[in-house]
């Protein structure tokens, strides 16, 4: 099979410079103007491609070449941008920033190399006039496979400042498609982990996402875009398939009788020694896969969702679902039950510390996670739904699952993280390996139960989240199309517990 949907890669020589404005206009401009457009963010941010779905109709999927790997970049992207008539991808820091001392992994280069897909560079160009042309060159020759196919001027000052920009890269080489004027009304407002999301904001951030769409519109070549985007080289290889790789994807690995962790904060059990991979213990037959196509049974898996839950990855509802769940959404905030039937219970990222006064009144609602949870049903929290399930956040009682204290921190935690399952859980057998990342201003203490739910092999060594009962709680968020096993293994645990 072979994808040749047009697509372009917004990137940026950094953070700050204006891609999220010019990809969401974009998106939307497209849209206007009748093109079925796929939207999609490179990196884990569960942000932006709030924006993205907001101007396109569509979900908006993440790339990201560290948590799934780059094998699966492209098959992600044409699974998503399936039907479509264009796709566009935002980039992620600058374009050539990734995981750290990992090279390019993870960065916009990378995967503008992976998907064969120009590069439109957005340049903040408020404090420089002739210096723009040095700065461009630089970034279209550092890597010659990375093919930059036009820049896009933000925040201009006036006609003069273009016209110097304009005389400054036609020595360079590489088109102007767009200028676009310092303009207030695009701002998006941020807080202690990045843009507000879409679901906090409402009309607001539709009309946001309006003005983007009206200033990339008067400010850029729309056809020009287009036909760039449609010199995009064609992908082969089938799109990814929810239900294809849970047939395909091996078991769980088995249990590892020591994997070298200490408790949190301690130094790891054998000082410089990596722990065993599990994986070397499954050369050996395998049992078979369970049977392709598996029916929705009535069984219930109820998804955090509403304005304090809003990160998730979209193939996880959907590996649930080809796993033979049926994938119910419910808001914390405002409804005092579970889904009815509920079997089991994911509970992703968001804000709860925003909302930690509204969470904390839904005593109701408090009552039947914390009953679920002693039922020994399957519970899947990550960050946000960890501190959901503490004893209490900020001072405010939460649902009492975790014997545990979660409150804001002024320090940031942020990065990607290499993981090992430290115990057996609904999720996951202990030595499973996956790679995360961590994304919160928050502590929990202790940040580890009894038997802790990863123990992080970089950046450095220590473990975290907790295992108990059906429960397991962590940081760590994870995507799971890297490991569809994981889905899997959830379902088949709600079955049986």
């Amino acid at each position: 099979m072979v994808s040749s949907v047009p697509r372009l890669v917004i990137a940026a020589p950094s953070s700050g410079s204006g891609k999220t404005t010019v990809a969401t206009g974009l998106m939307a401009a497209l849209s206007a103007r009748g093109f079925a457009v796929s939207p999609h963010k490179v990196g884990p941010d569960y942000i932006d491609p709030g924006y993205h779905a907001l101007a396109t109709g569509r979900v908006g999927r993440n790339l990201d070449a560290y948590l799934c790997g780059p094998e699966l970049v492209a098959p992600l992207f044409a699974h998503g941008a399936d039907g479509c008539d264009i796709a566009v991808v935002e980039g992620v820091m600058g374009l050539y920033d990734g995981a750290a001392g990992e090279g390019e992994l993870a960065s916009t280069a990378q995967v503008a190399k992976l998907l064969r897909a120009p590069v439109v560079l957005v340049v903040d160009a408020s404090s420089q006039s002739r210096s723009v042309a040095a700065l461009v060159h630089g970034f279209v020759s550092w890597d010659p496979e990375v093919r930059v196919g036009g820049v896009i001027l933000n925040k201009v000052a006036s006609d003069r400042h273009e016209g110097l920009l304009r005389e400054a890269l036609d020595s360079v080489g590489v088109p102007v498609l767009g200028v676009l004027r310092r303009a207030a009304q695009v701002e998006t407002p941020s807080r202690h982990l990045g843009l507000v999301p879409v679901a906090e904001r409402g009309a607001v951030a539709v009309e946001a996402v309006s003005a983007m769409a009206a200033q990339v519109a008067g400010g850029c070549d729309l056809s020009a875009l287009v036909s760039l985007a449609r010199s995009a080289g064609p992908l082969a290889g089938a799109g990814w398939d929810a239900g294809e790789v849970l047939v395909s994807s091996p078991p769980p690995p088995l249990p590892s009788p020591t994997l070298g962790f200490a408790r949190a904060g301690g130094p790891p059990s054998s000082p410089g020694a990596a722990p065993p991979d599990p994986r070397s213990a499954l050369d050996g037959p395998r049992p078979q896969a369970p049977p392709e196509g598996v029916p929705p049974d009535g069984l219930v898996v109820a998804v955090a969702g509403g304005a304090a839950f809003t990160f998730s990855y979209a193939e996880h509802g959907e590996l649930l679902s080809a796993a033979g769940a049926e994938v119910v959404t419910f808001d914390p905030l405002r409804d005092e039950e579970l889904p009815e039937g509920t079997a089991g219970l994911v509970i992703g990222g968001g804000f709860p510390e925003v909302y930690a006064s509204e969470l904390s009144a839904n005593e109701s609602l408090r009552k039947a996670v914390a009953e679920l949870a002693l039922s020994g049903a399957p519970v899947a929290a990550e960050c946000a739904g960890l501190l959901y399930l503490c004893r209490e956040l900020d001072g405010l009682p939460m649902c009492g699952v975790l014997d545990a204290s979660a409150r804001m921190s002024e320090r940031l935690t942020l990065g990607y993280r290499d993981a090992v399952a430290v115990s057996d859980s609904a999720l996951a057998a202990a030595g499973t390996r996956m790679r995360g990342h961590e994304f919160h201003r928050t502590v929990v203490e202790p940040g580890a139960g009894d038997a802790p739910a990863w123990g992080m092999r970089a950046p450095e060594r220590r473990v975290e989240g907790f295992v108990q009962r059906g429960v397991h709680a962590s940081y760590l968020h994870t995507h799971w199309a890297s490991e569809p096993g994981v889905a899997r293994r959830f379902v088949e645990r709600c079955r049986t517990s």
